[in-house]
């Protein structure tokens, strides 16, 4: 329940309590008996009114305290849930970061072991043209 919820309900409630403890105040008052036994009556009335103030006091207070209970045991599991699917989120992108690396890593060595071949043979290639240009050029 949102506070101002709370608020309208308890606004409504001191507002009966006041309005019925007015009433009786008024309607003793009124009575046609002695000034202490009218006294007494308001007396024990405003008791009366007191313990039920109280009781519905607690009532409210432990209804409260349980919808607090249930919010925050709901926003407990969102938070685990949300938190689990987040660390399962991070793993498999992880894991497919991963393979993606492997994959790469694997295709590099593949084509430098492909040309590393042809670039020695290349180098040889190289090497005896200019063996054999400089021999021409001694001779």
């Amino acid at each position: 329940m949102s506070k101002k919820g709370n608020n309208n309900v308890a606004g409504v409630l001191a507002g009966l309590l006041a309005g019925a403890a007015a009433g009786v105040v008024l309607g003793m008052l009124y009575a046609p008996e002695e000034g202490t036994e009218t006294r007494k009556k308001i007396k024990s009335k405003a008791k009366d009114l007191k313990v039920q103030a109280e009781d519905k006091y607690s009532e409210v207070s432990e209804k409260a305290k349980d919808k607090y209970a249930e919010v925050s045991e709901k926003a407990k599991d969102t938070y685990n849930h949300y938190t689990e699917k987040a660390k399962d989120t991070y793993n498999n992108l992880s894991e497919n970061v991963k393979g993606t690396a492997e994959k790469v890593a694997s295709n590099v060595k593949d084509g430098y072991d492909k040309y590393k071949d042809q670039a020695a043979n290349k180098m040889a290639d190289l090497s005896k043209d200019v063996e054999n240009e400089l021999d021409s050029l001694k001779s």
